[in-house]
Formats: C-alpha cells, structure tokens, sequence
C-alpha cells in the first residue's frame, strides 16, 4: 500500500500552485502585456501568489475564478478588494452565494464601471 506523507502532499500542493502561475503569466502577459511589461516578471509572479490568497479569502478557489480575480488586480489594483474608491467590490464580495456567482458579478460589475470612466463628460 502506497502511504503519502503530508511533507510529499505539500510538494504536490507546491507543485501545483507553481503551474497555475505559469498559466497565469502566459495569459496576463496574452490580455495585459503592458501592465505585465512595467511590473517585470518577478512582481508579476508576486501580485498572483497574492492574489491566489485574496481570492482564497473570499472563499474563491476554482482556478478560472482566481484567473479572473487576478486579472482584475490588474485592471483596478492590487488591493481593488478594499479600495475606498469601489465600494460596489467589497459589497459583491460579501455576497452570500457560489464563489463563481460572485466573480461573474464582480466581472460584470468592474466592466461597468471601467465603461463609465471611459466615457467622456458632458
């Protein structure tokens, strides 16, 4: 009987995270090469491994969810969560539902109000 020691499943664990944030990289430097450009390799690599524990916080786990949650540190900043200047976010994210319910929301909802600013004033 094959035994696996928690220190092994840890190395799985590592493992795996390591892939997710090859992913990750591939793709934000695919839809955000300019952002990706100015923060260099390393703090891009910092901003998912932080932003793989936000998500986590808010319960958001599934790795589409924490890809999209990461794309919007991106686009709105790295703490966009607790930002006084967006309120809505923090308001969604306390939302009791489906993690991925929330993010679907939360992408829609940060669509929205990157539309708004881009629209000119009158």
């Amino acid at each position: 009987m094959l035994t696996i020691r928690k220190e092994q499943m840890a190395v799985f664990a590592q493992a795996e995270i390591k892939k997710f944030e090859d992913r990750v990289v591939i793709h934000l430097k695919k839809f955000f090469p300019g952002q990706c450009h100015a923060l260099g390799e390393s703090q891009l690599r910092e901003v998912i491994r932080y932003g793989i524990k936000r998500a986590a916080a808010y319960g958001i786990t599934a790795a589409r969810d924490v890809c999209k949650y990461i794309d919007l540190m991106v686009v709105l900043g790295r703490d966009f969560d607790t930002d006084k200047e967006l309120p809505w976010v923090g308001a969604i994210l306390s939302i009791r539902t489906a993690p991925g319910a929330r993010v679907s929301v939360l992408v829609k909802a940060a669509n929205k109000h990157l539309h708004q600013r881009q629209m000119p004033c009158r």
